[in-house]
């Protein structure tokens, strides 16, 4: 958990300041909005926060915030001329606004004698269509339709990320977006990275799904002020804000292995301008479960500690401040049920892995709009973490080594921004100064000895401490024609110390070719220091010895691609249909090896002459046939090859074709809510175990492993009270298991052994059932 910033700054800062903030996903269109303005109250002249304002005849809206300003960009899809302003008990207003110009208005509504019936006539497309990249919001409701205890079940319900287990021991797990790993998309907390280096393999435990408001998947390549390590995507949680998030909210879950998560979030205003929020979340599995028989965990004993306190300060006067700070502790053990921690000969009789990680997060975020110009605006962000963790895994008994990875990272991050507009709001720019402070020191303990190896070799092969400093500046500049054209390029300039100037140019364009239909462009470079060890934490999970070739370069890529959505009516109803296609290649990459040698994970630069690339394409058709009834349908493929040994080859584990389904229906006030998602997954190649005949060279990928074709079926059922939700739940209906998830389970310290080959489910049948209680 990286507490960094607040989701909703763009009101707040009229805009200013929400360009470096808020998600790449809004960034160009809300920094772009043409109309401004502040909704009163006719009888008390005073600010009305919480009113909505819309287009008419489009679900394109915004809400005035605490000074009841607001700013709403004009939609390329719609007839932009009149506004429609509602508040709960207040008469609702229609104006009319200039087509031209930068208008700002100001509406003053009058309350209502009777407050009339609400209806929800339809929610918002979940593809926007107003930002320049190809984005899609999960919300909080559909954050619901899963047990979403961790970030890492909140992609159930959603096509364009899959999360996969990286071995059948550690329990981490890891997104994969346009076919790479996750490690190749930028996860950011509130706009601002973080999770990112020694804390990629387990991270997506590291943030509670109680905790979020909303996640933003950007596919392609986003924005330069969000630094220059993205490469497949963007990823942004936002968290709960303490001025708009409930005041009370806890979550309690359990499911049939003896898992529970508890969480508690309490948020009050401690005056007029200052809010807080705390964000409690622990959760702990204590039970030795092996379903399979293998004599393994199924799941290793897990017990998390996590707190997020956030503190905001609205000024009313152009200045907004936020504070926070976070710790989690957490611990693992796993590998054989026999296996104890405890015992001074455990790894050397049983198989056992453990791990604990301590980490400490901090951040501090000013920001100063100009009085009377939203559009400009000043920031200076700072961040700080401390990451440190110790782990051991069994390798071979005595007299070798339990194989031990241990590391501590530290950073620092800060961003000084400026933003304003070239004469008219149709040409804006962001420009800023960035520093990056990367402190890893790392210990890797094979388990070997080597003949003729002196102290300080080993003391040098052992160690592998890194210490980044890099300053950098960028640019940007967005066009916008305020009908059917928005264009933005970026551009940084970064000076790694280790690697030398680093130039990352991107670029986005949206077109709106009809009032239904959007096109959209990206391209651009990232670049990345890729940690060797924590990014192939799955096979230390296996007989398998690491070979890390010295000298290891940083990764490059381009990302060219696109999009195309057409909004549609289907049955009466809105409905969307969208298209991408993805080419990520690699100049060069840092590339694993598990064909050429089984027995050894070989580590290297891509070689010379050889190629590593992705190219993703998916189709997806989301509709609400009938009221209260929403489906979704998505297809992907995937094409990712890598040179191994002169042959260009799939890269293991990932699956070429995926199939996902998904359909939800909510009764009246949605007080019953039930949810459907079917994920069909194709044959996927493997790489052979330790101890097997690696590729024969020149055979070509039909010699490859395959795992088959399999099903997983998850459903969730809801009832909503007043104030209390009470959902029950099933994971993999089917009770899919894959057979032998653990090669030579029996001979776990054997040279075949290998539990990094996971493709599917290992515990089965899962139920699940909790609840969740709030007060507004």
């Amino acid at each position: 958990m990286s507490p960094l910033f607040g989701p909703r700054w763009a009101a707040a800062l009229g805009l200013g300041l929400s360009a470096s903030v808020t998600a790449t996903a809004q960034s160009s269109a809300d920094l772009l909005a043409p109309v401004r303005g502040q909704v009163t109250d006719a009888a008390a002249a005073k600010p009305l926060p919480g009113a909505v304002v819309r287009w008419l005849g489009t679900t394109d809206a915004a809400t005035t915030d605490n000074t009841g300003t607001f700013a709403l960009p004009r939609p390329a899809r719609a007839e932009a001329s009149h506004l429609v302003i509602n508040a709960l008990g207040y008469k609702a207003d229609t104006i009319a606004v200039a087509t031209t110009g930068t208008p700002y208005v100001r509406v003053a509504l009058r309350t209502g004698a009777d407050l009339g019936e609400v209806k929800v006539e339809g929610r918002a497309p979940s593809y926007s269509s107003l930002t320049p990249t190809n984005s899609q919001v999960i919300t909080s409701r559909d954050l619901t339709k899963s047990a979403c205890c961790n970030l890492a079940e909140s992609f159930e319900t959603n096509a364009a990320v899959e999360v996969s287990t990286t071995d059948a021991v550690s329990g981490a797990k890891q997104i994969q977006l346009l076919g790479l790993d996750g490690a190749y998309s930028l996860l950011t907390i509130d706009n601002l990275p973080a999770l990112r280096g020694l804390s990629t393999p387990y991270r997506l435990n590291y943030l509670s799904g109680t905790w979020i408001e909303s996640i933003d998947i950007i596919k392609g390549m986003g924005s330069v002020v969000n630094g220059y390590e993205s490469i497949a995507g963007q990823v942004n949680v936002r968290l709960k804000e303490p001025d708009k998030t409930e005041r009370l909210l806890f979550n309690a879950y359990g499911n049939d292995l003896g898992k529970f998560d508890l969480n508690l979030n309490v948020a009050a205003p401690v005056s007029k301008k200052v809010s807080t929020a705390i964000l409690l979340h622990s959760d702990h599995l204590g039970r030795r479960v092996d379903r399979n028989k293998d004599g393994f965990m199924d799941l290793p004993l897990a017990t998390q500690y996590n707190v997020f306190n956030k503190w905001k300060y609205l000024s009313g006067k152009g200045i907004v401040s936020e504070i926070g700070l976070g710790a989690l502790r957490e611990t693992r053990e796993g590998g054989q049920t026999s296996f104890r921690a405890n015992k001074t000969d455990a790894y050397t009789r049983n198989y056992g892995f453990t791990n604990r990680t301590d980490r400490y997060t901090g951040f501090a975020k000013t920001s100063y709009t100009w009085p009377g110009r939203p559009y400009q605006s000043l920031g200076l962000l700072l961040s700080g973490t401390h990451h440190d963790f110790t782990s051991s895994y069994s390798y071979k008994p005595a007299p070798f080594e339990p194989r031990q990875y241990n590391g501590t990272q530290r950073t620092a991050q800060a961003t000084l921004l400026f933003q304003s507009v070239l004469g008219t709001t149709a040409h804006t720019y962001r420009t800023g100064l960035s520093y990056l402070y990367d402190d890893y020191q790392e210990v890797f303990r094979n388990g070997f000895s080597y003949a003729n190896e002196t102290p300080p070799m080993r003391y040098a092969r052992e160690h592998r401490n890194r210490l980044e400093n890099v300053p950098g500046a960028f640019a940007e500049y967005t066009y916008q024609n305020s009908r059917n054209l928005i264009l933005v390029g970026g551009l940084r300039l970064d000076r790694h110390n280790l690697y030398g100037w680093q130039l990352t140019p991107r670029f986005n364009l949206k077109y709106d070719a009809t009032k239904n239909s959007v096109l959209r462009l990206a391209a651009g470079t990232g670049f990345r220091v890729a940690n060797p060890i924590a990014d192939n934490i799955g096979s230390l999970l296996s007989a398998r010895e690491f070979v890390i070739a010295p000298n290891l370069r940083p990764e490059k890529a381009w990302n060219v691609g696109g999009s195309i959505t057409q909004y549609f009516q289907l049955a009466g109803r809105t409905a969307t249909f969208v298209a991408d296609y993805y080419h990520t290649a690699f100049q060069n990459q840092m590339v694993a090896d598990m064909y050429t040698a089984p027995s050894l994970l070989l580590i290297g630069n891509l070689e010379p002459g050889g190629r590593s690339f992705s190219r993703s394409f998916q189709a997806e058709l989301q509709t609400e046939p009938v009221k209260g009834l929403t489906a979704k349908v998505a297809y992907k493929y995937l094409d990712v090859k890598s040179t191994y040994d002169g042959q260009l080859l799939r890269r293991p584990m990932t699956v070429p074709h995926r199939v996902f389904f998904n359909v939800g229906y909510a009764t009246a006030f949605d007080k019953w809510r039930a949810d459907l998602t079917l994920q069909a997954y194709g044959q996927r190649p493997l790489a052979p175990h330790p101890g097997e005949t690696g590729h024969q060279h020149g055979a070509g990928e039909t010699a490859l492993p395959y795992s088959p074709r399999f099903a997983l079926l998850n459903t969730q059922v809801t009832r909503a009270f007043k104030r209390l939700e009470v959902y029950v739940g099933v994971e993999n209906l089917t009770n899919y298991r894959q057979n032998d998830p653990i090669q030579s389970a029996a001979m776990p310290f054997s040279s075949n052994f290998d539990a990094a080959m996971v493709y599917g489910p290992t515990y089965g049948r899962l139920f699940y059932s909790g609840l969740r209680f709030r007060i507004e």
